[in-house]
């Protein structure tokens, strides 16, 4: 059930995440996202089998990181403004944070003992580790730099000159920030630090989260 729970909720995640792109895009003038298919919950409108699918699965094993897989193609010139073209990235984590406020809230009924949990067909463990999930989505595509949202939320606003610099080596930088986030310590440290206080914030229960975590890879 664990592995269900996680699976499904993160792929309406990614359809949320992404409708709220385009839902965004749409008001601010980019009608173009209609004709597309993306304001609609099929997640065949937003899939990549490698970006979409296979990555994203890949670091939820690797380590419970929300690596949003979707991708909405906005024709940013159409938008009417910078301030609209910073509010469609906006949209993306917005819609995580909205997620995990809901889950936050069913979480407040789960049950406080461990060995509750003993039952497979418990959901707790599920939905734990999906909210946990789900902050890790919105610290990672806070992240300034791109392909992430904070990046599209601040780049409006930029200079031509630091743009110019950026665009040179962006199609670089995940690769950077993801090397930075496995292989350098302090990166990955102050990545969990952030998300573990996020997670104290939302009351997610940590043993929880432990035991969805390993629910999830069930095969072990």
């Amino acid at each position: 059930m664990t592995f269900a729970i996680v699976f499904f909720g993160w792929i309406f995640s990614l359809c949320l995440h992404e409708f709220s792109h385009a839902i965004v895009a749409y008001y601010g003038g980019d009608h173009t996202v209609k004709e597309k298919g993306y304001l609609s919950f099929n997640p065949l409108r937003y899939t990549h089998p490698l970006f979409s699918i296979i990555l994203p699965l890949v670091f939820l094993l690797m380590g419970g990181i929300g690596l949003p897989g979707g991708a909405v193609y906005i024709e940013t010139w159409r938008l009417r403004s910078p301030r609209w073209r910073s509010a469609v990235s906006v949209a993306g984590p917005a819609s995580n944070l909205a997620l995990a406020m809901v889950l936050a809230i069913v979480m407040k009924f789960a049950p406080s003992s461990v060995d509750y949990t003993n039952n497979g067909m418990s959901p707790w463990p599920g939905l734990a580790f999906l909210l946990f999930v789900e902050i890790s989505a919105i610290v990672l595509n806070l992240i300034p730099l791109p392909p992430f949202d904070g990046y599209g939320i601040i780049e409006p606003f930029l200079n031509d000159a630091i743009r110019d610099q950026v665009n040179r080596v962006r199609a670089w930088l995940p690769f950077v920030v993801f090397f930075a986030l496995w292989y350098v310590p302090v990166v990955y440290n102050a990545f969990s630090f952030v998300i573990l206080i996020l997670a104290s914030i939302f009351g997610v229960p940590g043993y929880l989260v432990a035991d969805g975590y390993a629910r999830f890879q069930f095969w072990r």
